[in-house]
C-alpha cells in the first residue's frame, strides 16, 4: 500500500475536531498542523499550551481526557531548538492527538500541565532532567533520573559523549 502524502495545510485540517476547537477559541494559538499516517499533530504557541490542553480536555466534542506522555526533541543547531511534545488520548472517542510547542535555546521554558493532569509531574521532571526544559508552575521541579549534582542535561545534542571533564 502506497503512503499518502502528509497534509500540512491548515485550511484542509480545520474540520478535525481538535483543530476546529482550537481555531474557534484562539486562531493565533495554532501555529500549524500536520496529518500524517492517521496521526494529527498540532503546533501550539508556548503562551497558550495550558489553556489549549484544558480546552481539549474539557470540550465534549474532543474529550482528550488522558495525557499519555510528555517528551522533547532537540533539533540542535536549528532554532527554535526544542520541541516539547504532548501526547493526548481521548478514551471515549478512541482518538489521539499530538501537541507540539517550539522553544528557543535562549529561554527553554513552558507552563506546567500538572494542574490539569497530575500525572504530568514525572513526565515534566524527566524532560527537565534530560533536556533542561523548565516547566513554570511545576510543584516540585527537580532531577528525576540523574543525581542532583549532575552537570548538564544528557539528552541535549551538544552534551559531550563522555560527559563534562
Amino acid at each position: 500500500m502506497a503512503l499518502v502524502s502528509a497534509i500540512t495545510d491548515l485550511e484542509q485540517l480545520k474540520t478535525h475536531p481538535a483543530v476546529a476547537t482550537l481555531l474557534a477559541w484562539n486562531p493565533a494559538a495554532v501555529q500549524g498542523a500536520k496529518f500524517d499516517r492517521d496521526e494529527m499533530t498540532i503546533y501550539v504557541d508556548r503562551a497558550n499550551v495550558h489553556e489549549a490542553c484544558a480546552l481539549l480536555r474539557d470540550n465534549a466534542e474532543c474529550a482528550f481526557n488522558f495525557l499519555s506522555d510528555v517528551t522533547c526533541v532537540d533539533w540542535y543547531p536549528a532554532e527554535p531548538r526544542f520541541e516539547v511534545v504532548y501526547h493526548l488520548l481521548s478514551i471515549p472517542k478512541k482518538e489521539r492527538v499530538r501537541l507540539k510547542v517550539r522553544l528557543d535555546s535562549a529561554s527553554p521554558a513552558v507552563e506546567s500541565l500538572t494542574s490539569l493532569w497530575p500525572g504530568a509531574n514525572y513526565f515534566e521532571r524527566e524532560v527537565f532532567d534530560l533536556f533542561g526544559i523548565r516547566f513554570t508552575g511545576h510543584p516540585y521541579l527537580r532531577r528525576l533520573l540523574m543525581p542532583e549534582d549532575w552537570e548538564g542535561h544528557p539528552l541535549r545534542k551538544d552534551y559531550p559523549v563522555e560527559g563534562y571533564r
